[in-house]
């Protein structure tokens, strides 16, 4: 079978989450924290390799507390997003203190990538069918001869997806009826409302229907895929003028244009799985309940590790 890994983007420094360390914030029953449960799902859903792209600030901490536990279980690798690992030529603006987003840290992975691979968030909890379905492609559907980069998107329905306390960014998606992508617009501000899902503008709430598809950052790439990367980053970094303190290079933002210029296929995979996370410091208690909830239903173990995903010693 396909060698797969998961690459779990940890680096976000979450400003929003009160000026701690999100990421290593304990919210299972025994400690768990959030990415726990994308290692194990995904492993459960058959990945061979974590791959997780960090600071190099947290590294001790997070080998401590993360590698023992899942490496039993899967390998695992570790890769540092830098500031300043940026290709020859270029510097880091005066002023600029935050890393160049989630193109430049699967970039800093690329020398542990070596086959199919999924992307997703450190501090998002996406349920098991996501996995599931990403896995079924990268070893299905991910090596069809295309002339073009063959992408797979996880889509959620946006009424599943948001937070509790405040508003979040979500990239709503433009799908035809093949069922493949036809574009992605990021949207700021999507709130709760007694009246459903709505977005904050200057104007006042503008409502989008609840079934609305939406992109959690969770995502199916072959390693072709890098390259893609290693091309647009300098063309990225040229274009910065004014956005120099503040620009990102996105995968959402990368996958859109490729999609719009006809570079890239974009196949979706759809999951019922409800999202949770910690975008503010508000969500904790919330999440807290969530996973209590999942393990009194019998769908993860307390402590989550204690033997491997589907049983595995």
């Amino acid at each position: 079978m396909t060698k797969t890994s998961l690459v779990i983007m940890a680096a976000g420094i979450g400003s929003r989450y009160g000026g701690g360390i999100k990421q290593m914030d304990p919210l299972g029953p025994a400690g768990e924290i959030m990415l726990d449960y994308s290692a194990y799902d995904a492993i459960e859903a058959g990945f061979d390799r974590i791959i997780f792209v960090i600071r190099k600030d947290i590294g001790e901490e997070f080998r401590s507390l993360i590698g023992g536990r899942i490496g039993r279980f899967a390998e695992v690798c570790y890769a540092f997003q830098e500031l300043d690992d940026l290709p020859e030529g270029f510097s880091v603006p005066e002023g600029r203190v935050k890393p160049w987003g989630t193109g430049q840290a699967l970039l800093a992975a690329e020398d542990l990538i070596s086959g199919p691979f999924a992307v997703v968030n450190a501090d998002d909890y996406y349920g098991k069918a996501g996995f599931a379905a990403l896995h079924r492609f990268l070893t299905e559907e991910a090596s069809a001869e295309s002339g073009k980069e063959l992408i797979a998107m996880t889509a959620f329905t946006l009424v599943n997806t948001l937070s509790e306390n405040g508003g979040v960014t979500r990239g709503i998606l433009d799908i035809g009826e093949d069922g493949r992508l036809r574009g992605i617009s990021e949207t700021r501000n999507l709130i709760r409302t007694d009246e459903g899902p709505a977005v904050m503008t200057d104007g006042g709430l503008l409502h989008i229907a609840p079934e609305t598809p939406v992109s959690m950052n969770m995502w199916g790439f072959r390693p072709s895929f890098i390259g893609c990367l290693r091309e647009r980053f300098p063309i990225f970094l040229e274009s910065l003028g004014e956005n120099a303190l503040t620009a990102e290079f996105l995968l959402p933002e990368i996958v859109g244009e490729m999609t719009g210029k006809g570079e890239a296929e974009v196949r979706i995979v759809r999951s019922p799985d409800t999202w949770f996370g910690v975008t503010y410091a508000e969500d904790r208690e919330y999440v807290r309940g969530r996973f209590r909830e999942l393990a009194e239903q019998g769908v993860y173990r307390t402590p989550l590790f204690e033997e491997g995903p589907a049983g595995e010693e």
